[in-house]
């Protein structure tokens, strides 16, 4: 067992966690985020947060209405094709998350991008430039983000389709670039287009989006809700309050299905212990300071 896992397991069951979950952070909103979990892995999951959470779906959280204790969102990122098999897992807990999906390779044999460049270890990197920049260096090593693979790695029209039956479909950019990384132009149409794919596919309005990596700038904030957005989850870690709907925080949760690590970072202690070890920047987090269009509260566990 390595030393994370031993952490997590020592945290865990020392008690902060039940503070936090039952006495503290009772009544904040958590919303989840995966991308690829098993299926044995993700039952693992759905087990814990049915037996110490209320789960929610998202439109509850956005509607006002009255929420059980301990309400839990979850949601996952990108639309990987093994988000299918889960379909199963979320009938049998009768769960109905958000699935934010890559417009532009849903369909296809397309590839994501990021999965790409972590074969050469250049995924975060790649990041960090412009996205003019990503896409030469992408373009040197061999890939376009329109290039058509034997494989397909984003769930096909027909899995969507089944899956918008059990979950709620969200855009996620049509190619998952880092959009405060591109030109307004770029990140307009990126946002815009993924709206429209999704809703042409699916027959039925698209009302959610969240930003890729979580980064995003003021503008890229705007630009969804100018698109006709209803909300916007970034990857900023932190609780919710009940009424925001734009730049909502999410927690990142890793998709093993290890329960240690799930019941410390659903509690909200994990955000504290890294604020208490100094490390300042949460998965996520934007680098760019951004104004809330809709001017909400947001509960963010390191002012808690």
């Amino acid at each position: 067992m390595g030393t994370e896992r031993i952490a997590y397991k020592l945290v865990r069951w020392c008690g902060l966690p039940w503070l936090f979950r039952e006495v503290l952070f009772r009544r904040s909103v958590r919303i989840l985020t995966f991308h690829d979990p098993a299926p044995d892995a993700f039952r693992r999951v759905l087990g814990y947060l049915h037996r110490h959470y209320g789960i929610i779906t998202l439109d509850d959280h956005l509607s006002g209405k009255p929420l059980p204790a301990k309400p839990v969102v979850v949601t996952l990122d990108d639309g990987h094709i093994g988000n299918h098999a889960l379909i199963p897992v979320l009938r049998e807990f009768a769960v109905r998350p958000v699935v934010f999906v890559c417009a532009g390779l849903v369909g296809t044999n397309r590839r994501f991008w990021f999965k790409h460049a972590a074969r050469s270890g250049s995924s975060e990197g790649l990041k960090r430039i412009s996205d003019a920049e990503r896409l030469r260096i992408l373009a040197a090593d061999g890939f376009t983000p329109l290039h058509e693979y034997d494989v397909p790695q984003a769930l096909g029209l027909e899995q969507l389709k089944e899956l918008a039956s059990v979950a709620d479909i969200g855009a996620h950019t049509l190619f998952h670039p880092c959009l405060h990384q591109c030109t307004s132009t770029v990140a307009d149409a990126e946002i815009v287009g993924s709206k429209h794919v999704l809703e042409e596919l699916l027959g039925h309005p698209v009302d959610g989006f969240a930003f890729p990596n979580g980064d995003y700038s003021s503008r890229d904030a705007q630009l969804v809700s100018r698109a006709g957005f209803r909300y916007a989850c970034t990857s900023d870690h932190g609780f919710n309050r009940s009424g925001g709907t734009f730049l909502l925080k999410r927690i990142s949760v890793d998709d093993s299905g290890d329960i240690d690590a799930l019941s410390v970072k659903t509690s909200g202690v994990w955000a504290l212990l890294r604020a208490v070890m100094g490390r300042q920047r949460l998965h996520g987090e934007h680098p760019v300071p951004v104004e809330h269009p809709t001017g909400t509260h947001h509960e963010t566990l390191t002012n808690a």
